[in-house]
């Protein structure tokens, strides 16, 4: 069963442009670590407002892993730990260094009016603003999260991977649940067939 109007999952090419709107924005760090913790970590618009810096660090610097717990997890259900990209790391450790706020419980993704942390709603509405300005239309505040199951389910078997492996990183509890985020590619299709 295929979710309805599910978000649209985004090329490289319009991620770069993404990352590069972000770098003209007032907030240009924080506004790319919040994309990449969608794109790169596949974060839930509620993981990313309710990160904080203990999720993120490791020994007094930026932890190899996000360790998401379950108590900002989808449900109290999807805890997990999910490896940082190294451009995630980069932008978080460039985020920590301009943050004012760097004590354990201290959130990562703050405003000038919410210090003490954003809602989901704000992470919603912000990415629904930028794809509008961007003209990307049928995207939302889930495109990331899509586009990087989707991207991880496509290069699993690569790396000796499974879909359990991108079920686990995605905080699913059933397999069908992450099967409803991929995109199928015809191309792919023909070309496993040709291979059997």
């Amino acid at each position: 069963m295929a979710l309805a109007k599910q978000a649209k999952v985004l090329t490289d090419r319009q991620l770069k442009t993404l990352l590069t709107y972000c770098q003209t924005t007032r907030h240009p760090v924080r506004n790319t670590v919040v994309v990449l913790l969608s794109f790169k970590a596949g974060l839930r618009a509620g993981e990313i407002a309710n990160l904080r810096w203990k999720h993120c660090l490791e020994g007094g610097g930026i932890a190899e892993s996000l360790t998401i717990t379950n108590d900002i997890a989808k449900g109290n259900s999807g805890g997990r730990c999910v490896p940082m990209h190294i451009d995630l790391r980069i932008a978080l450790a460039d985020l920590f260094m301009l943050s004012e706020q760097r004590g354990w419980l201290d959130p990562v993704i703050t405003t000038e009016r919410c210090r003490k942390g954003v809602g989901a709603q704000t992470i919603t509405n912000w990415f629904h603003a930028t794809y509008k300005t961007l003209g990307f239309s049928g995207c939302s505040s889930h495109s990331g999260r899509r586009t990087f199951i989707t991207k991880a389910a496509k290069s699993c078997s690569l790396v000796g991977g499974s879909l359990k492996d991108v079920q686990e990183l995605a905080g699913h509890s059933d397999l069908k649940t992450t099967a409803r985020y991929i995109n199928a590619c015809e191309n792919a299709q023909k070309e496993l067939i040709r291979r059997l």
